[in-house]
């Protein structure tokens, strides 16, 4: 027979972590399964999650996620996930490697930040001269020459709350979008929005560069921000008939429970800020939802 689980958790971030380190605190079995790609991997050090006053490196942080729910009791492992539908009264799963069922599931899949088109962005992302959340580490870029990546309105708006920040924010377009109103409140602010040439941005000797579009003349920036909005991971919850935001996240209720019964969502796939300390929260609230559920159904 295939076996069944109480909860099965799609994502093995902090959001899928915490979810399942609660799920195995409260008795239950779990299946964890990822396709191993998670957001909080590109964080070299992140200085706003609590508890760490010197700052945490993404990767340490989710190996202290997974020390911390081993001590518990060992998921059951699973890799990516391809397909998920409501047999009878519980959620088959399928992998690329097996098939579980189970009778809640949690969705923790996150989101995929779209990259700037910089050569050597990786290592940019690595040496934290590239970074995509002004709300993570915009304190770490105060005073520094700053550059936000991005075409439209929801670009100027990451540039504008930098100016907090900063003095010298520079918004680098290839192809400036901005509407006359953001244009105004970006003037009044300092902002500088300055069209750039197609490939010319870089990551070199410590320094992003690129071209402006008239002149040629190069500028160069201590660290820049992407904003060139994020892909949600929602693909799956979209089969099953979930509702979701214009942008592609997933609503959920009080509880962490999408529109479709017995499926819940946490992290930064669900809308609104995408923050560690919110999505470990939200997984909390969900765990205990599953388990409650779980317990009224048992009776």
């Amino acid at each position: 027979m295939t076996e069944r689980v109480d909860c099965a958790i799609i994502g093995s971030g902090p959001a899928g972590l915490v979810a399942t380190l609660y799920m195995l605190r409260y008795r239950r079995s779990v299946l964890l399964a990822d396709k191993g790609a998670s957001r909080a991997t590109l964080i070299p050090r992140s200085h706003n999650y609590p508890g760490f006053p010197d700052g945490v490196h993404g990767e340490d942080l989710l190996d202290r996620l997974r020390h911390q729910v081993g001590r518990y009791g060992a998921p059951r492992l699973g890799k990516a996930v391809t397909m998920v539908e409501k047999i009878d009264d519980a959620w088959r799963i399928v992998m690329s490697d097996q098939v579980i069922f189970a009778r809640q599931v949690l969705f923790a899949t996150g989101v995929v930040d779209r990259w700037p088109p910089m050569a050597n962005a990786a290592k940019a992302i690595e040496e934290a001269a590239l970074r995509f959340c002004p709300i993570c580490d915009g304190y770490e870029a105060k005073d520094a020459k700053v550059a936000v990546i991005g075409d439209d309105d929801h670009a100027a708006r990451e540039a504008l709350f930098l100016t907090c920040y900063s003095s010298s924010v520079h918004l680098l377009s290839e192809k400036p979008n901005l509407t006359p109103g953001m244009l105004a409140r970006g003037r009044t602010a300092g902002l500088v929005v300055t069209p750039i040439k197609p490939g010319s941005l870089n990551y070199t000797d410590g320094a992003i560069t690129a071209a402006e579009a008239e002149s040629g003349s190069v500028r160069s920036f201590e660290v820049a921000y992407g904003a060139l909005g994020v892909d949600p991971q929602t693909q799956l919850l979209a089969g099953l008939g979930a509702q979701l935001d214009a942008g592609g996240c997933v609503a959920v209720d009080a509880q962490q429970q999408t529109s479709v019964p017995g499926v819940y969502a946490a992290g930064d796939m669900v809308r609104g800020l995408h923050q560690i300390s919110v999505a470990v929260g939200e997984a909390a609230i969900a765990a205990t939802a599953i388990h409650n559920t779980l317990r009224e159904q048992d009776g």
